[in-house]
């Protein structure tokens, strides 16, 4: 035969449908190749896929937990501080009474010692113008005596009576004092 002829029966035959014996030797391969990964490569993968999921569950929950833990030490530090200021608005509280009865206790001991004073005052003042009118009274009881002496023109040294002539005259002087007010 010819080689045109050749060419001729060979057109028939699309080029772009391959042979069917080459089809069923392709795709009995494309089976093999598919059946060996499914059985060596998949598990694998399925393996690594399942492990990720599983961290990031993980990863997630701990996340969780933790946020929660966060949260609970939150509440707690906001309790305490709650807790520290009211304790220390009590404290402050018993300060201020406290200083109010200290104020208080140092107002009447200053008012008791103030009294002290001044009762010291007054019994120093009583002492000394007792003192004062015990001397006048002796002062003036020499003067009355010497000048009673000078007006009789006889001596009074005798003592029991110069005593009685002081006394009658400064009682005399005492009566006519209070007569007077």
């Amino acid at each position: 035969m010819s080689p045109l002829l050749h060419i001729a029966a060979e057109e028939v035959q699309n080029p772009l449908v391959p042979p069917i014996p080459e089809l069923v030797i392709g795709l009995l391969a494309f089976v093999i190749v598919f059946g060996i990964l499914a059985k060596k490569l998949l598990p694998n993968i399925n393996k690594v896929l399942e492990e990720r999921r599983e961290s990031i569950e993980g990863g997630i929950e701990k996340a969780e937990a933790a946020q929660t833990e966060a949260q609970s030490v939150l509440e707690q530090y906001k309790a305490q501080l709650a807790e520290a200021r009211h304790e220390a608005a009590r404290l402050r509280q018993e300060a201020q009474e406290q200083g109010a009865v200290l104020i208080a206790e140092m107002r009447a001991e200053g008012q008791r010692q103030r009294e002290d004073i001044i009762a010291a005052g007054h019994a120093q003042i009583e002492a000394d113008r007792k003192a004062a009118a015990s001397v006048l009274r002796q002062d003036v009881g020499k003067l009355a005596t010497d000048l009673a002496g000078k007006l009789v023109g006889e001596s009074l040294e005798d003592h029991a009576r110069q005593s009685r002539v002081i006394d009658r005259f400064l009682d005399d002087l005492d009566q006519k004092a209070e007569a007077a007010r």
